[in-house]
């Protein structure tokens, strides 16, 4: 059975050493000192090892239960989500006048790290909800507001978005769902929705969903979509439970993985809603919901090569096999540990350089959402809104394939499912698709995010790299880390002016490379927190830091990813300036 421990210590680098979070001019960061992050990630700790992970492969074995209408989730599982809700977890980077703390959303994105690496499917009840309570923060009522969020925050309630039907899945502009209003200002939902993470459990005393829904006179497309909330249970005005609305669970879908979390084909029958937001506006209501599921499913396909990373890693120094080529290392043994193979440890150095790199990224990335929200800084709104993108689709597509890779140091026994690294591999494979699948991350960042704003968060990107390079580059040691990251750069610059020059001529010439300038982008991203990382590491050592292996490590896993996975931008920019052509020219009968 795989075990959990919590990089307490990791996190901690990169909010204080890194991001420097105390320092910063971002409201609210002021009061996270050392002491103050580190006791905070300390007690999600305590949950997360001593009572989240030891359900991990409980909830994979047994799965949720339909009975009689009703969802059971996996033994265990409750008593857990009580834990989670007496802490108040969930409200962390909430409101406080609906009943969060209050603290910045990197702070949660951290404590989300831990929490998503011990129990993935568990922790997506907590997740959901969090993404509802914030499109009802942003674009319900202010009696909504007070009626729904107070329950929903302290996780009395969850929360669920309601988009994808059986006949779509991306193309929102088919859904069928009708909602008809009523002389009380309600409407009746009637539809069938599918893939609906949480839609139904027995965790809490009520599931609000949020529901997209055509309502008359709303035209064609997404343009006629607009967005409801449509509680399981109905909710008077004082906020109390009453009677059960029209809405149920149908079948739980049987799944790949996350089998702990119920995705749930959910039947709407005249269901009573209320709009949220304006009338046929649905679409930039849920994609406030969107937006911020997508950082959290790139943070899940992380957190899951984490977690498999560190199992790998131990069973790797634990399990003798073969001898040192040069050498045996392990001569009163009857063989060396697995770690000293030069191919164990390129898998090993993959997924370190890999896990620690996404750790940096999202939780820079996290700051800027601070920055943009709670600094009202519109520069800092559209760089995460281009890194987006880069964050879901580059982190679930190589998290999938790190979990891979820390199967495969097991040989053997990473097929075998009482070693756990299985359930890793296919928790990590759905986070490449739901919340939009990654070829559309890759065309909303080609196709939308790149020109947004007549291409100016883009450049301001480069400026960022550009700025970092020139503030470093009078240190010696540090010049086998910039000039990759300045070649990368570069390769990620002529990648954007092809598309620039060639994509408007033919689309396909920028369509065809989409997947392959989001994994550039990516690749450039995580140079430049592994050389933030690095320069964080030199200055603690020329201060005299106690920890110098803990420092050493990040500087040569630094050096390695810069030797070893950054070339990668010049194999994806030769892709994308091949053009459309090698990927058209066969003909529809010829495949």
């Amino acid at each position: 059975m795989p075990s959990y421990t919590a990089p307490t210590k990791d996190l901690n680098f990169v909010l204080q050493d890194v991001l420097a979070v105390s320092q910063s001019d971002i409201p609210g960061y002021s009061e996270l000192d050392r002491d103050f992050t580190a006791a905070i990630l300390e007690e999600a700790a305590k949950l997360a090892e001593g009572v989240l992970a030891p359900l991990n492969m409980v909830g994979d074995q047994l799965g949720c239960r339909l009975e009689n209408g009703v969802v059971y989730t996996p033994d265990g599982f409750k008593a857990a989500f009580d834990q989670i809700r007496a802490g108040g977890w969930n409200g962390l980077d909430l409101p406080e006048e609906f009943g969060g703390q209050n603290l910045p959303y990197l702070l949660g994105s951290a404590v989300g790290e831990i929490f998503v690496a011990a129990n993935m499917s568990l922790n997506m009840y907590q997740g959901l909800t969090h993404g509802a309570i914030s499109a009802i923060l942003t674009h319900g009522s202010q009696e909504q507001k007070e009626r729904f969020l107070p329950k929903m925050v302290a996780m009395d309630w969850t929360g669920t978005m309601n988009l994808t039907e059986p006949h779509c899945g991306t193309d929102l502009g088919l859904i069928r769902t009708k909602a008809v209003p009523q002389d009380d200002g309600s409407f009746r939902i009637s539809g069938q929705k599918i893939f609906i993470s949480a839609g139904e459990h027995d965790m809490a005393e009520n599931i609000i969903h949020l529901v997209l829904a055509k309502a008359p006179g709303g035209g064609g497309g997404t343009k006629g979509l607009s967005l409801f909330i449509v509680p399981k249970f109905l909710v008077g005005e004082d906020g109390s439970v009453g009677a059960r609305n029209g809405v149920s669970a149908g079948k739980i879908e049987e799944k790949m993985g996350i089998h702990g979390n119920a995705t749930c084909v959910m039947n709407f029958d005249e269901a009573t809603g209320w709009l949220v937001g304006d009338l046929h506006k649905g679409m930039r209501a849920m994609f406030t919901m969107m937006n911020e599921a997508r950082i959290g499913v790139g943070l899940q396909g992380y957190a899951q090569a984490v977690v498999a990373y560190e199992n790998a890693l131990a069973y790797a120094k634990d399990r003798l096999q073969g001898r040192d080529v040069i050498g045996a290392q392990n001569p009163d043994g009857p063989a060396d540990p697995l770690l000293v193979h030069p191919d164990v440890r390129r898998m090993l150095m993959d997924q370190k350089s890999f896990v620690e790199g996404a750790r940096a990224f999202t939780l820079w990335g996290a700051s800027l959402i601070d920055r943009a929200h709670r600094g009202q800084d519109v520069e800092a709104d559209g760089l995460i809104s281009l890194l987006t993108p880069v964050i879901k689709g580059f982190l679930t597509d190589k998290g999938f394939e790190m979990c891979v890779q820390a199967q495969q140091v097991y040989g053997g026994h990473g097929y075998i499912e009482e070693w756990g690294m299985s359930q890793f591999v296919r928790d990590a494979r759905i986070a490449m698709i739901y919340e939009g699948a990654n070829g559309i991350q890759a065309l909303d960042l080609v196709g939308r995010k790149l020109a947004q704003d007549g291409g100016k968060h883009v450049m301001a990107f480069f400026a960022i790299i550009k700025e970092f390079i020139r503030d470093n580059e009078s240190d010696p040691r540090l010049e086998g880390v910039l000039q990759p990251l300045k070649s990368a750069s570069k390769d990620l610059q002529s990648a954007a002016m092809f598309f620039m020059e060639r994509g408007m001529k033919n689309p396909n010439d920028a369509l065809a490379g989409s997947s392959d300038f989001m994994h550039l982008f990516g690749h450039v991203c995580l140079g430049y927190v592994w050389a933030r990382m690095a320069v964080a590491s030199y200055a603690a050592l020329d201060a005299g830091a106690s920890d110098r292996a803990f420092h050493e490590g990040k500087i040569a896993t630094c050096r390695y990813y810069m030797a070893r996975q950054l070339p990668a931008t010049a194999m994806h920019l030769a892709r994308i300036q091949s053009g459309g052509e090698p990927v058209m020219a066969l003909q529809a009968e010829s495949f």
